[in-house]
């Protein structure tokens, strides 16, 4: 009996979802958890399983946005009639496959139709070329052709770094913006999702605390550790270190390691600290789960694996989940102290400045060290000042004498 694929709710509050790619053709045979298309939702880009074994008879809607619910394709017996699940399909507000897709012009003058048969040889390249979904969503939409884009990942794969670094150079087949000429630039679902996120950031009453940490300590326990390293270990970073210790102060902070939903207050018993991540389509926050159980060592194997993901655009709905506290740390940019935005429903998340070598007053005495500089952004329905600063204080504490939480 024929089966209906939906598209899947892939999240809490998820509404649509954008079909980047089907990685099944009409005809052929599927088998149940087999990936079977590439759906880009507000957070990331992934496969989605079939959910039977059959044929897939039918791909109802071949590209763009999507209700969650809206059938999308059917799979069953080999020549079985289903047409008019198909029909009853059209309704659903999903986008035919034969449909026309109309195009936005940038600047129409300057816009010439492409020949049918050439953008179907276009297109059969690049299904051929190994690219991320990420890489190839960028492409889309810088207009540039992945066959042309040399790839510097594994297995000469095109990841999203070797279309953004095609989009700036001349080989590209995106066109710059002439000067003077205005550069409209549409916003991906990631960007949607940032925009909307922000805005409800910005309607939380917040409050700032600021202290300066001696990183001395902070930084000696990383280089003692990697001088323990064995073959194949993840170098831990100063962050890996601090995520620890961050971890270990929200145990003993509750009220900070907790989320605002429906005007309740959740806290929660372990911390999954959040690591902002900048990538080239925007600013994802992947979780390290259970950072307070975890030895540095293990954060740092769980952070690279995160980082590294979500700059291919690899990363999995489940990576950005049931985070309790975020982590924005923009030090290696130079930047001595910021302000970050709450990350909803979080109720506090931490900026961390770089590690300079600073003057320092130690016991009446003048001295120069490393030091950092760290504000706790706090939604105050959820946070006393007195308990933004007791968290504060001790995460300063745990900085200047690790040993008190490792």
């Amino acid at each position: 009996m024929a089966v209906e694929v939906k598209l899947p709710r892939l999240g809490q509050g998820m509404e649509s979802g954008t079909i980047v790619r089907w990685l099944k053709s009409e005809g052929d045979a599927v088998a149940r958890g087999e990936p079977l298309y590439e759906l880009d939702t507000d957070k990331v880009t992934q496969e989605v399983e079939a959910e039977a074994d059959g044929v897939l008879l039918t791909i109802v809607v071949a590209d763009g946005e999507v209700d969650v619910g809206t059938t999308v394709a059917v799979i069953g017996a080999q020549d079985e009639d289903v047409s008019e699940l198909v029909a009853a399909a059209g309704g659903d507000g999903g986008v035919p496959a034969a449909a026309p897709v109309a195009a936005v012009p940038v600047a129409a003058a300057t816009v010439a139709a492409v020949p049918v048969p050439m953008e179907e040889a276009r297109e059969e390249r690049e299904e051929r070329v190994k690219a991320s979904p990420l890489a190839r969503r960028i492409a889309r939409e810088r207009g540039i052709e992945l066959s042309l884009v040399t790839g510097t990942g594994p297995e000469g794969r095109v990841v999203a770094e070797d279309v953004e670094q095609a989009a700036a150079a001349p080989a590209a087949l995106a066109a710059p913006p002439s000067p003077g000429e205005v550069e409209i630039v549409q916003l991906t679902s990631i960007r949607r999702t940032i925009a909307r996120r922000l805005t409800e950031a910005w309607e939380a009453p917040v409050f700032q605390l600021t202290v300066t940490a001696d990183a001395t300590e902070l930084a000696g326990t990383r280089e003692r550790m990697l001088q323990l390293l064995g073959e194949g270990d993840v170098k831990p970073t100063v962050n890996d270190v601090l995520t620890r210790l961050v971890a270990a102060a929200l145990m003993r902070h509750r009220a900070v390691n907790a989320l605002f939903i429906d005007g309740a207050i959740h806290r929660y018993p372990s911390a999954n600290v959040g690591i902002a991540v900048a990538t080239p389509n925007g600013l994802v926050v992947p979780v390290v789960r259970d950072a307070d159980r975890k030895s540095v060592q293990e954060i740092a194997a769980a952070r690279a694996d995160l980082v590294s993901r979500a700059r291919e655009g690899k990363l999995q709905l489940a990576d950005l989940e049931e985070g309790t506290f975020t982590i924005s740390n923009l030090g290696m940019y130079g930047i001595d102290q910021f302000v970050a935005v709450l990350n909803p429903p979080q109720v506090a998340i931490l900026a961390v400045g770089a590690i300079e070598e600073r003057p320092l007053a130690v016991d009446g005495e003048l001295e120069i060290a490393p030091t950092m500089t760290m504000t706790l952004t706090c939604d105050h329905r959820a946070i006393d000042g007195s308990e933004g600063a007791e968290f504060l204080r001790t995460v300063k504490t745990l900085i200047e004498a690790p040993a008190l939480a490792l």
